[in-house]
């Protein structure tokens, strides 16, 4: 019986000594640097995976008013017109974009969208663009038309 309960503790110990280390691991890779990021084409202007779906975003959303101005002969007031414009889909409505939240404002002349980070760094610019279709980025504010453009 002394030799049973024996490898039962043992067992416990084990078994104890794993969760512990199963638990702790995700601690120290949160530690660990983040990769450098890879340009995901030739000429990518993002600095991190964020921008890059970020301006993936504003470039979808350009395209699509494009031509939706081209079809009907104005632009898009609101997101959900542009549904089903281009590549433009239904879930691409709600403004919130992982680590970005979009604002759009529309008028059948002209549009502005910005690409709003929720914290703002090197990493994680700001982008601007407008019915002139030209992105413009700012690490340090709010991106504007005054912004440079982004290359």
């Amino acid at each position: 019986m002394k030799k049973n309960s024996i490898s039962f503790l043992g067992l416990i110990f084990s078994l104890t000594v794993a969760a512990v280390s199963f638990v702790s691991t995700p601690a120290l890779m949160a530690q660990a640097p983040a990769p450098a990021y890879q340009p995901k084409f030739a000429g990518d202007p993002a600095h991190s995976d964020s921008e890059a779906a970020a301006l993936a975003y504003m470039r979808v959303v350009i395209r699509a008013q494009h031509r939706f101005n081209k079809q009907y002969g104005h632009y898009a007031t609101t997101l959900a017109e542009l549904v089903h414009s281009g590549s433009f889909t239904k879930r691409m409505v709600n403004p919130e974009r992982g680590d970005y939240t979009a604002s759009f404002k529309g008028k059948k002349d002209s549009y502005m969208l910005t690409m709003t980070p929720q914290h703002l760094d090197a990493d994680h610019r700001s982008f601007y663009a407008e019915d002139d279709g030209k992105i413009h980025a700012d690490e340090e504010k709010p991106a504007t038309a005054d912004s440079p453009i982004v290359k």
